[in-house]
Order: C-alpha cells, then structure tokens, then sequence
C-alpha cells in the first residue's frame, strides 16, 4: 500500500480544515500543513488530524520539508492562506522543496494579477501554478462548494479528479467545477463572483430598508414576504439565509438590531470595480455596493452629520402604502441588471485578455454551492447557450419592460423619504443609460476638445476624428 499522501492542503484556517476533511471523507490521503508559531500557532496540523480521526487518512504536520516529502509524485499542493504577501512568502519556502511538474493551487482569494505573475514565474521554475477561485464559505468548503480553476489546462487536468470530487452538483448531478482559463482567468471569474456578490446583498439590505422603514413592515412581515417570494421564482442562497437572519432573536429582542451597522469587506469587490476600469466597463451597481459599505463604516461621522441634517420632529410613523409588488419587481429588475453588469464584465474581460470564457459555464458553476446560487442564475446558463447578452434575451427583456414603471416609482418614492437607495437607483440608471440611444455625452467630448484638444467623432464621419478652435 502506497504511504504518500495523494494532496497537501497548506493553511488551517476555517476555509483549509472545510476543504482537507471534504477531502479526506471522498477516499482521498491527504496531509495537511500549518506554520508553527510558539506561543501563538502550535502544533495546529497534528491536533486538527487527531481530532478528526475518524473523518478519513490525514496526517499532520507543522515541518514544511516532511510535509513535502509525505506526498507522491507529481506533488499536488492546495494553498489556503490569505492572499498578498503571504502567498509570496509561503510560496518562497516551497517552491525550492518541490520538483519539475509538480502543481500548486492557490484556493484563496488571490488578485488575477498577482496569479498571471505567479505563473509565470513558477513555469520558469518547471512547476504548475493553478489559481482555482473557490466559493461558498465554510458550508460550501465542507460541502461542495463552486470551484473556478485557471491556468495550465494539462496541469489542472491532472488534479481535475480530486476537485471533482469535492466540488458541489449542479441539478443535473455535474460537478461545479469546469477548467475557466489561462493564468489568472479563474481568479478574475472568483472576482466577478464577490462583485456581483457584493451588490446582491446591498441591493436585498435596501429592499429590506423600504420594506421596514418606508412599508413599516416588522420584520417577520418581511421574512414571510421574502418567503412568499421563494416560491415566485425569486429563490436565491441570500434570500434564504436574509429570512433566517430576520426571524433570529436573542433574549425575545430580533438579533439584527443589536448588530452596528458598519459593513466591513475584504477586498474583493474593490478589485472587481477597479478591473473593471482598466477594462473601460462600465460596473455602477457592485462599485455602488463597494462604497455603500465604505460609508456604512465611518459610523462616527455620520452620527454627526445625522445630528446636524435630520430634522427629528419627524417620525416614521406615517401611514403609506407598503407597495410590496412595486418593491418585489424593482428587486427583480435591479438583480437582472446587476447579473447583466457582472457578465459584461466577464465578456469583455475575455475579449482583451484571450481567455476565451464560456459564460454559460460559468453561470452553471454558480447555480450551487456558491453564494450568489439562485433561480436567476440557472436561468442565465441556459440563456448563454444561445445569446451573449443577458439584457437583450427575450425573456428578460419582458421581465425588465414590465418592471420599469414599478422600479423607477420605488427608486423615486425612497429617495423622496429619505431613503439612500446607492445601487437599486444605480442599476436604473444604468438600464436608463443603456437604453438611450442620443445621450449628453457628446457635449462631454466638446468640452474634453475645448480645453484639451482631445478630438471627437462626428455623427456623419465616424472614422475621422475631429478637432475645432472653440473660441474663435
């Protein structure tokens, strides 16, 4: 019987430990691998193995060489630290321990740059890099979660087995987990995914907002709404897990409450906006959603504009339509056109960078065990089949045109009480943008030609460009 362990999964934090015992528990060997800090970080590896013996064959290790050496050939490495620095640093002990064709993946959330230069410099050096985008938290990591690979196909088709395995199933049983692109193409998708994230949840935090402060709904009224619209073909995993958060109570008092409101982030949506404009694309609903937590976390200072602005003789109290229709179709339409921006994003991405992106695959990733599983996203799989556009398919064309009385009413109606509204009234302005056919911006290009002689196109010559002496 062969002794070597058949995968080293590096770094035991949550996400490390979910996806070495996903592992272990399909059949697979694995050893495992944390640093030894004393005082701080001991004997981490050997008493996470002990204490999931029965969980399948792991073995334990906080020496980086024997760790190395307790796996066959070629050695198969998941990375499982936080990305920056100390991937680098980590990646500084171990590539001089391993061999030509051995593989490294990077199941953290690393910067696509940071993978394509990675890559680079580990195929010089004869060893594969994968940078695998992984989705789904602890629950997706113990469970299966959506698994974005990018980087060298032969080399991922040699550990394709093992992160099949582990992956979550798609409703037809297939695996989430589909070979993305070269060098940091799955990273860049891993990206898009926590933008689109990002949106999502700040797009269902305002419709809760409308819901409660504008509907004065309490919120078991809005867990039964939400609920209602589970069955309405609006089900997603941040639905189901808003309804759970809306109904938990801790000492009779709805645990929400109790919880500051300063959003925190860690990044990856900040990447996804700015590669976005590199790209030139425009990416208005997740960079809203970016800055929306931003401001949510300078709690002091609002606290002393909210004194100075708010004018508190007045109160919540008055009687208003709830308008829960409107709302539900201005979260429908808002989330399409988020998705829309999300993809668009992908598509151009692809375009520039070669990586020849299969849309609909990536969308079928997404139906399960990730965070932004849904409904929707199921339903654009199948619409990438055959159209390369989410807002100009048919079916959501109609689900847009009938919403958009309802969802500009919403938009207006919560910024006239007051209501901050940052991506639901930027997903509209965006749809607005899209959809006019002249807008102001030639005047934009007459002013970048007047004080900097930029150059515009005319409406009857676009080939040539132009340049007028404006003030003569």
């Amino acid at each position: 019987m062969n002794s070597l362990s058949q995968i080293g999964v590096i770094g035991l934090g949550v996400m490390g430990k979910s996806l070495a015992l996903n592992l272990a528990e399909k059949g697979i060997t694995v050893s495992v691998f944390n640093r030894h800090l004393p005082g701080s970080e001991e004997n981490i590896a050997v008493n996470f193995v002990t204490e999931q013996s029965t969980k399948g064959t792991m073995c334990g290790y906080d020496d980086l060489k024997a760790f190395v050496n307790s796996l066959e050939n070629p050695k198969k490495i998941l990375l499982m630290i936080q990305a920056g620095s100390a991937v680098d640093q980590q990646l500084t002990q171990l590539v001089p321990l391993l061999d030509k064709d051995d593989i490294i993946i990077d199941g953290g959330n690393s910067f696509y740059k940071d993978t394509n230069k990675r890559t680079k410099q580990l195929n010089e050096a004869g060893i594969y890099f994968i940078g695998a985008g992984i989705s789904g938290g602890e629950e997706g990591a113990r469970k299966g979660p959506s698994i974005m690979p990018g980087g060298n196909k032969d080399a991922y088709e040699k550990i394709s087995h093992y992160l099949e395995l582990i992956a979550a199933k798609d409703k037809q049983g297939t695996p989430c987990i589909s070979y993305i692109g070269n060098e940091g193409a799955g990273h860049f998708v891993k990206m898009v995914h926590n933008g689109i994230e990002y949106a999502e949840m700040q797009i269902l935090t305002e419709v809760y907002f409308l819901l409660r402060y504008y509907s004065h709904y309490p919120p078991e009224k809005i867990a039964d709404l939400f609920t209602q619209w589970q069955q309405e073909g609006l089900n997603s995993y941040l639905l189901e897990i808003t309804i759970t958060i809306l109904r938990k109570k801790e000492d009779g008092v709805l645990l929400l409450d109790k919880i500051l409101d300063k959003a925190a982030q860690k990044g990856t949506g900040g990447w996804s906006t700015t590669a976005a404009m590199d790209l030139g694309v425009p990416f208005s609903t997740v960079s809203e959603a970016v800055m929306a937590r931003a401001l949510s976390s300078i709690k002091s200072y609002r606290q002393q504009v909210s004194a100075t602005y708010n004018n508190h003789s007045e109160t919540n109290s008055i009687s208003r339509d709830p308008h829960s229709d409107k709302i539900k179709n201005a979260y429908k339409a808002a989330r399409i056109i988020n998705h829309e921006t999300g993809f668009h994003l992908l598509k151009e991405a692809s375009a520039q960078y070669q990586w020849d992106l299969n849309l609909s695959e990536i969308a079928r990733l997404w139906t399960n065990g990730c965070i932004i599983r849904s409904e929707l996203m199921e339903q654009i799989a199948n619409i990438f089949l055959s159209e390369n556009s989410i807002i100009l398919a048919p079916s959501f064309i109609k689900e847009i045109k009938d919403a958009q009385n309802d969802f500009t009413y919403i938009v207006s109606q919560g910024l006239t009480n007051n209501i901050a509204l940052p991506v639901l009234s930027s997903a509209l302005n965006y749809y607005l943008g899209l959809k006019t056919l002249n807008s102001g911006a030639n005047l934009i290009q007459a002013q970048r030609d007047y004080f900097g002689a930029h150059t515009y196109q005319r409406i009857d010559n676009h080939d040539k460009y132009f340049h007028t002496q404006w003030n003569n």
